[in-house]
């Protein structure tokens, strides 16, 4: 990743820690390789990072990474005190987006957290001009499905949870939604 997609991660990563208490057991949807693990160390308990695009299992200090998809590969009987989906959701196909509030409501003890970032429609131009002038990688922006971040009230507007955060940041550029599970 580049200077700028790095700068870009650690600033969703710093919004999602506001939420995540000490000694929280955290689900990471979309972990790539496990950076905001590093970063929540002496701050969460465990961590068990899900994505895709890893070949291997991988174990760290206090967390483990697992290839594949949610909810595929989650091991089961474990509960989480947050769940994070950091520039994710977006990613997700339309038709598997109600889907997945409700697996994150199965793998979440109750008052705990899902915390969800996702870009406004406009930045999918702007990655497209960033990418073309190799200023940044922009991982799978072909994927984006033209998501629009009021979405995510409705995919998680149900009776599984409550909404306790949002707000934009990134001058508007950038969505913050923090979900509690009832």
């Amino acid at each position: 990743m580049k200077k700028i997609d790095v700068y870009l991660q650690n600033v969703r990563i710093s919004k999602a820690r506001q939420f995540v208490k000490k000694g929280d057991n955290v689900l990471d949807i979309g972990s790539h390789d496990g950076v905001m693990f590093e970063q929540f160390q002496g701050l969460m308990n465990k961590g068990i990072g899900i994505d895709p695009s890893l070949p291997t299992v991988i174990n760290g200090k206090n967390y483990t990474l697992i290839p594949g998809y949610f909810p595929d590969v989650c091991p089961e009987g474990i509960k989480y005190d947050v769940i994070t989906m950091l520039a994710v959701l977006e990613h997700i196909p339309t038709d598997k987006q109600k889907q997945l509030a409700t697996d994150c409501a199965r793998f979440l003890n109750k008052g705990g957290r899902v915390i969800i970032t996702v870009p406004s429609p406009q930045v999918d131009f702007i990655l497209d001009v960033l990418t073309t002038l190799h200023i940044i990688d922009g991982m799978a922006i072909h994927e984006h499905y033209g998501f629009k971040p009021k979405d995510t009230l409705t995919i998680f507007s149900s009776t599984d949870f409550k909404l306790l955060h949002q707000e934009s940041f990134q001058f508007g550029l950038n969505n913050f939604f923090v979900f509690e599970k009832i």
